[in-house]
């Protein structure tokens, strides 16, 4: 089975190995595990570090990992399997492995958009992730983004309540304690969608990870949307790659005088196409993806069935807090405490809890996603 082979060399050689070089050299990830240690030298393609991580690095090791993930609900893609995304395979750092959970062919013959942003972002660009990936899904396209706080939260959210499917792309292993107040978030992207990681189980969250995670969310993706960005942002490194690797820039224009959106207006200065709606992005692909539905864009939502009207000499009685069907965390728990009647905005919740406002938009978009509340006119929440 060349599913070990591919884990071996990954665990030997790490995270943006140049992929392409060694299967240049070696028809097989088993036949470089066969080859002696002369031959690997006169390849030429590894360093003298590599070959003697490739010399250390046991089968025994990539073995007991594919077992573990089998306990752990993961399945193990190689760039030899079908359902490893071809636009990633193309890359010459390509993952030797992926560890998914949930479909993964869910990016099969479909637009794949990448959304990144500032991860303290500001509401307006929170609610405008959320718009514009929602609209994306609705039109057919997979929102693949990056499972953090802000941009990233909002963007799978919007493309979950959109009925699309999105996918998050990891920078740790996926069961690892990480950012927990987003684990009722990665839950759902993995049941609508797929969580995806190239850190074998066990890998904690590492800084240097994350640069490394981006290439394969742009690298999986036709296209990358940026929303919010300073000039230093982590979102610019995921456009840079995506040039790098031949994608599609867009961008969100922000407010000239903030510094908070400086990276993401020098990206349309410096060629990125404006984004004023999902249509801006979609008519990029419409002549590659015909499964693409356009007409899906702007309509609004199915109507639940309305509550009766109380009679005017009667009081409406004071909602209470339903009861959820999963564990809800904590934040989503003090947020929801605050609902009762009246419909509230953000800023009330901010008020009210004393969070932050990325604090409460999480726990809000746990809420909606648990189907207990949901966002009405005005930008104001209600119970459902």
């Amino acid at each position: 089975m060349n599913t070990i082979y591919w884990i071996w060399l990954q665990l030997a050689l790490g995270a943006g190995a140049r992929t392409d070089d060694i299967l240049s050299a070696f028809p097989s990830p088993r036949a470089l595990y066969e080859s002696d240690e002369m031959t690997r030298r006169v390849s030429g393609v590894f360093t003298p570090k590599q070959i003697e991580k490739l010399s250390h690095t046991k089968l025994e090791d990539a073995q007991h990992i594919l077992a573990r993930c089998g306990t752990l609900r993961q399945e193990v893609v190689t760039p030899e399997d079908a359902l490893y995304p071809r636009v990633l395979r193309r890359l010459s750092d390509a993952p030797c492995a992926l560890y998914v959970r949930g479909d993964l062919s869910c990016l099969q013959d479909k637009l794949a958009i990448a959304v990144v942003g500032a991860r303290h972002a500001s509401m307006y660009s929170l609610d405008v992730a959320r718009q514009l990936c929602r609209d994306l899904a609705r039109a057919g396209a997979v929102v693949v983004s990056g499972c953090a706080m802000g941009v990233d939260s909002a963007s799978h959210a919007g493309a979950i309540y959109g009925g699309g499917k999105t996918v998050g792309v990891l920078g740790c292993a996926i069961e690892a304690r990480y950012l927990m107040e987003n684990e009722a978030l990665r839950e759902e992207v993995s049941r609508h969608g797929a969580l995806v990681t190239e850190y074998p189980p066990g890998t904690p969250a590492r800084a240097a990870h994350f640069p490394m995670r981006n290439r394969i969310i742009s690298g999986m993706s036709a296209g990358v949307l940026v929303i919010e960005a300073g000039e230093k942002s982590g979102s610019l490194i995921t456009a840079r790659l995506a040039g790098e690797q031949g994608r599609d820039v867009f961008a969100v224009p922000g407010d000239l005088t903030s510094v908070d959106y400086r990276g993401v207006n020098r990206l349309i200065r410096d060629g990125a196409k404006p984004v004023f709606s999902a249509r801006d992005v979609l008519a990029e692909y419409t002549w590659v993806y015909d499964n693409l539905s356009l007409e899906q864009i702007g309509q609004q939502p199915m109507q639940t069935e309305k509550p009766p009207i109380p009679q005017p000499d009667a009081p409406a009685p004071a909602k209470k807090p339903p009861q959820p069907e999963v564990p809800l965390s904590a934040d989503a728990e003090a947020v929801l405490a605050h609902f009762t009647q009246d419909a509230l905005y953000t800023d009330d919740l901010v008020r009210a809890t004393g969070f932050g406002p990325n604090r409460v938009f999480t726990a809000l978009t746990e809420l909606e996603i648990c189907g207990l509340i949901k966002m009405i006119e005005g930008k104001r929440y209600t119970l459902v």
